[in-house]
This record gives C-alpha cells, structure tokens and sequence, in this order.
C-alpha cells in the first residue's frame, strides 16, 4: 500500500516520507508524526490503518535531519538512541518538515488533518498552532505540549492522555485545560505509549477507544 517519496522543506532541507493511499477514492489527507523511533514499522502500520479508513495519509521522516533513515524499536537501548537523535532536532525545524508534509498532502485538493504520537503529539500541537492549512489535529501523549499551552490553535484539537503515564504527569493536561477549557482532553486507564501494539505499554482497550474518537473526529472536521 505505502511507498517512498522525498519532500522539501521551506529551507531546502529534502527528508523523506511514507505516502499510504486508500484503496478507493480518499475522504481526506492526514500527516501521521512520528515518535522518537523514527517512521518505523509501527508507524507506517498507523499510516497503513488511516490510509484504509479513507485518508491518504504521510508520514514524514523528521529525524532526517540530523540521521537519515532512522528507524528503531522499542527497548531501553532504542529509547536512548531516539532521545539522542531528538535532543539534535530544533522543534523550528519539526515545524518546517511538518509543514512541508502538511503541503504535499494539500496537493491532492483534500482537507488535511495531523494526528502524532509522544514526540509527534506534541508536533501536532504545534501544526494547530503554527501551521496554516490544517484542519483537525489529534495529539496522543505530546510531553511537550504543556510547554506550548498558550500557544493558540487555528484548528480543532483533540488530546489523547495517559492517566498512568509517569512521563506526562496530570498537571500537563490540567495546564491546557487553563488555557483551552473549551477543548476536549480524553484521560485514559494506561499509561505511556498505550496506542502502539509493539510496546509493552500497549492497552488494547484505551488504543482502541482512542482510536475510534479520532476517526470520528477526523470525520467530522477533514472528511
């Protein structure tokens, strides 16, 4: 279903991207952020699973910038390596390669969403508030987000919490809610990473309820 293509950002960087098409005619377009782990298998599986709901769906490789191709799994020794390659990324350049993304993805005439995943979840914040052309954004889990609150989102916004994640303690949520009590903030039994079946985090039930929020939301606001 995927394939490969190369993306350029408004400084001339080039990072790649994985395109997922839907098997009939799209009902929307969505960029799919990825987490500290590169666009890997998880994350073109998710890009693979919006593409079959009806989205064509990108996801780009933020990481290229400072490691082309980088992709891991999810032990203690990937985690570190995500965080090294992360902590070289200025999230002003995140910016620039999602907003290429969230372009390439207005090619096709269709209204954009963004949706991201720890990292990304933060990343998708920040498209809601810094990025023209995006209609919906979902964050699952965006550590950062807390730190960008009272930045003001041009879109809808939906939030995707852990209850348990030790990461992301309740007064992150409570922080947006200060800013944005009119925004929606979904709190789930689990903890970090509940959504990707490829950690030991993962919590079937609140993955899957997530899930099903955000496919009604992106029907809602892009199609």
């Amino acid at each position: 279903m995927g394939e490969m293509l190369t993306l350029t950002a408004e400084d001339g960087h080039k990072l790649s991207a994985y395109k997922a098409t839907p098997p009939g005619k799209p009902r929307g377009a969505l960029v799919v952020i990825q987490e500290i782990f590169g666009v890997n298998h998880h994350i073109k599986s998710v890009t693979d699973r919006f593409a079959n709901e009806g989205y064509l769906s990108i996801a780009p490789a933020l990481f290229d910038r400072v490691e082309r191709g980088f992709e891991t799994g999810y032990q203690q020794a990937d985690i570190e390596r995500g965080r090294a390659v992360r902590g070289k990324l200025t999230i002003e350049d995140a910016v620039k390669d999602v907003r290429a993304a969230v372009k390439e993805a207005a090619k096709s005439g269709l209204k954009v969403g963004v949706v991201g995943y720890c990292f990304g979840g933060t990343m998708a914040w920040l498209a809601a508030t810094r990025i023209d052309g995006v209609s919906a954004a979902i964050a699952y889990y965006g550590g950062g987000v807390a730190d960008a609150a009272a930045e003001k989102p041009k879109c809808p916004v939906i939030f995707h919490w852990g209850e348990t994640d030790a990461s992301i303690p309740k007064e992150h949520w409570e922080k947006v809610k200060q800013h944005h009590p009119n925004l929606t903030q979904h709190v789930y039994p689990a903890g970090h990473g509940f959504h990707c079946d490829e950690r030991a985090s993962y919590h079937k039930p609140s993955a899957e309820q997530a899930m099903e929020r955000s496919l009604q939301f992106l029907r809602q606001h892009v199609g």
